[in-house]
């Protein structure tokens, strides 16, 4: 898979200061014996015009996080400032209004399409939720957003189940697009998609984003994908970030056992480079009974008997770069 990759320059010439802060961000859902902390105690900010990558296995929380972000379920606790306002603060009446400004591209491209609406009425419900766009401007609207996302203006007449899965996706990005929103949650969108295609949808992402100065999470269980995509990377197991930290910072050094073991699954372009694989031991635990102290300590090759009793605080080990490890200064070494 080959992604096409933009000057650092070019980035960091459109960011600005922080767009998004979240703090402290808790997620519970009831359980028969109690609540199950699906995200526990989650810290990061998001500048203007840069992706942030949100990484970890399958249950670590991730699109939790992002559903939480945007109100598609309520967060336990923490906060979310977005633009110096706490979207959590909201009343539902406030939060309609801040919607146009925040959207989803969802990761399932054939179950987030309406199979009985016509792909112009897909993407123009958020025209018509705010009232954008009528008649022949309507019309217009839908056509170029097609035309941006690499699709024909005639398909707008077509239902969902007459594209593959990569223009499906191509149909979500136009409807996440179609009311100008200045944040974009991205769960997984290539995650369903054959290899051969997600180059495509990892390449108009970052175009779009390079040209309209998009602000992003995106949310994924693939290193090499972040690494070509995003400026930072959160990386996530069982509801708690184990580091973060501006995205080449984290890729040449590592702090964390867990980032450690991600990234040595994760495919190199030289065949002649060599990379140490970690081995993890057994399934990331069930977040119904997770581990004391450090939550990765059962699966950590570097566990020792304290890592059970104390929850290891993020410590700074660079600018902006924290890892969450009582061994990390030792690993080091």
């Amino acid at each position: 898979m080959t992604v096409v990759t933009h000057p650092e320059s070019d980035v960091r010439a459109r960011q600005g200061g922080t767009l998004l802060s979240v703090e402290h961000l808790c997620k519970q859902f009831p359980a028969k014996s109690g609540l199950v902390k699906a995200v526990d105690d989650v810290s990061f900010t998001i500048r203007r015009g840069t992706i942030v990558g949100l990484v970890g296995e399958s249950g670590s929380g991730k699109t939790t996080v992002g559903r939480c972000l945007l109100r598609l379920i309520e967060p336990s606790g923490g906060r979310a400032v977005f633009d110096g306002v706490d979207l959590f603060a909201l009343s539902e009446r406030q939060m309609r209004t801040c919607r146009r400004r925040l959207q989803i591209v969802f990761q399932d491209p054939y179950s987030s399409l309406n199979p009985r609406l016509r792909v112009e009425d897909i993407i123009s419900e958020a025209l018509d939720t705010h009232g954008l766009a009528r008649g022949a401007a309507r019309r217009e609207r839908i056509a170029e957003l097609l035309t941006r996302v690499g699709l024909n203006p005639e398909h707008a007449r077509r239902y969902p189940h007459e594209f593959s899965g990569g223009q499906r996706q191509r149909i979500g990005i136009a409807r996440a697009l179609a009311v100008e929103p200045e944040f974009i949650v991205a769960d997984e969108p290539v995650s369903a998609l054959d290899v051969s295609v997600q180059a495509q949808i990892l390449n108009l992402i970052q175009d779009l984003q390079q040209a309209h100065g998009l602000t992003m999470l995106f949310i994924a269980h693939d290193l090499s994908v972040v690494e070509c995509l995003c400026d930072e990377v959160v990386v996530m197991y069982l509801g708690r970030v184990m580091e973060r930290g501006p995205s080449r910072r984290v890729y040449a050094n590592p702090r964390h056992p867990y980032t450690r073991a991600l990234l040595s699954t994760s495919p190199v372009p030289d065949p002649r480079a060599r990379r140490e694989r970690v081995v993890l031991r057994g399934d990331i635990p069930s977040p119904l009974d997770p581990p004391s102290g450090c939550v990765f300590r059962t699966r950590c090759p570097h566990a020792i008997g304290a890592c059970a009793q104390v929850v290891p605080p993020a410590e700074a080990v660079g600018p902006d770069h924290v890892v969450a490890c009582i061994r990390q200064a030792e690993l080091a070494a």
